[in-house]
């Protein structure tokens, strides 16, 4: 396996982790609403530690590959993170749920899914 082989597995695997992440979390707040999500303190952690996996996954997408996917708001994804570590005593859960109640994460998902599909050399489904 050549250098450049393992370089774009590794990103596979961040993009894999962000995807993995943003599946876990409908699962997780199916059937709730902000003050069900607001009042479940677990449920937060979760949430929260949803969104710190994206934002960290994130980090390390070299910039060449998220210009692939500008309508993508990376710096704003690893803000997010940022903040869950260092400012989660300010933090706005609502912001939060926001991200996840206007599908700001199924764009993400997308976005990563494509990118994921490139780096892997995907040629799409073969026709007769």
């Amino acid at each position: 396996m050549s250098k450049g082989d393992l370089s774009a597995q590794r990103i596979v695997t961040r993009l894999r982790d962000i995807r993995d992440a943003i599946d876990q979390i409908p699962l997780l707040l199916k059937d709730r609403n902000f003050s069900d999500l607001e009042a479940d303190r677990v449920g937060r952690a979760a949430f929260e530690r949803f969104l710190e996996i994206v934002s960290e996954a994130s980090r390390h997408v070299p910039d060449d590959v998220k210009a692939q996917e500008p309508e993508i708001e990376w710096r704003a994804i690893a803000a997010i993170g940022n903040q869950l570590r260092h400012g989660y005593r300010q933090l706005d859960l609502g912001i939060l749920w926001d991200i996840h109640a206007k599908g700001q994460l199924n764009t993400l998902d997308a976005a990563a899914l494509r990118l994921q599909q490139s780096l892997s050399g995907f040629k799409g489904p073969k026709t007769p």
